[in-house]
């Protein structure tokens, strides 16, 4: 009798998982852990082994070496599989079904009991915003709305782990919206999600974490704010006092060259203190601009550091 998966733990732990194709690594040494709940951001260029890593991680793939688990149990193992919910980047639905059907086909492939099947579709149906074509077929849907109903197929009987692979990327911008509240919902559900998209923006945007993986490893792991650092705010002065800049020490690290002030690592709701302690002071206040790098140009700044990506898939 099959063991029951544990309900503790991470939903996704690899430590130095590689993957060899003859003389090719598509994957050296990827060590990362996502932990239940959370939507997880699986960053890198194209080569990278980005793709390898996903079809080791649903199964489709053994390792050449390393290990890993996913929701508590080993690679490949079948009831982790029923736990898992996968939209491919690439899949394709025949076109004379309809919607329902396409659902009621991957209900019987997942094992889902046959009583359950109106209310797992209903369900998917309605998170996907696809409720009202349920009984159109597939030939008359947009490329977005196919990208949704492949989503509802990965959430069909409301597995513990998803993993999308470019869930967005045939998404107008109502459509992505879509896609982030129905990442959010899982979320709130206690679903990991394992995000792998080139949408950057997209990733800031969801994500709790990211990993940015080059040449078949991680180069950087953590939080939008570990990998980015405190968001620094710019502030034009005019006229600040000699003795003003050691007079605001209390605010953290500031600078001051050129008639503009920078702070970092200064909290959002102690900038206006900030302004009012300049002009308590003397200052002119000109202008007031919050920043911090994009993970954009973070991304490549690391990939930069790595070097051109030579293998990987």
């Amino acid at each position: 009798m099959a063991q029951p998966l544990p309900s503790a733990g991470p939903a996704i732990e690899t430590r130095s998982l590689a993957k060899q194709y003859g003389r090719t690594a598509a994957l050296a040494g990827l060590t990362m852990r996502v932990e239940r709940g959370e939507v997880f951001g699986f960053l890198g260029p194209n080569g990278a082994g980005k793709t390898t890593a996903v079809k080791l991680l649903v199964g489709l793939a053994t390792p050449s070496s390393g290990d890993a688990t996913v929701l508590g149990a080993p690679l490949g193992d079948r009831a982790a599989r029923r736990r898992i919910g996968y939209l491919p980047e690439l899949f394709r639905y025949q076109g004379w079904l309809r919607a329902r059907e396409v659902l009621e086909a991957h209900c019987a492939l997942a094992g889902i009991a046959r009583r359950d099947w109106t209310h797992e579709i209903d369900d998917a149906l309605a998170l996907i915003g696809l409720s009202d074509r349920a009984s159109d077929p597939v030939a008359t849907f947009s490329k977005g709305m196919q990208q949704r109903l492949g989503l509802g197929v990965a959430l069909l009987g409301r597995p513990d782990l998803v993993l999308l692979d470019e869930p967005t990327s045939a998404l107008d911008p109502v459509g992505r919206q879509d896609v982030r509240n129905i990442i959010g919902e899982l979320r709130a559900r206690g679903t990991a999600v394992f995000l792998n998209s080139h949408l950057l923006g997209e990733v800031e945007r969801v994500c709790d974490r990211v990993a940015i993986v080059n040449h078949g490893r991680v180069v950087a792991a953590g939080t939008l704010a570990e990998l980015l650092g405190a968001p620094a705010v710019r502030i034009g002065v005019e006229s600040l006092p000699a003795d003003g800049l050691g007079r605001l020490e209390s605010f953290g690290r500031i600078s001051y060259a050129d008639g503009e002030l920078v702070a970092t690592e200064l909290a959002a709701d102690r900038v206006p203190d900030l302004v009012t302690a300049i002009v308590n002071l003397g200052g002119r206040i000109t202008t007031v601009e919050r920043e911090r790098e994009t993970l954009e140009e973070r991304f490549m700044e690391l990939l930069a550091a790595e070097g051109p990506t030579e293998h990987g898939r």
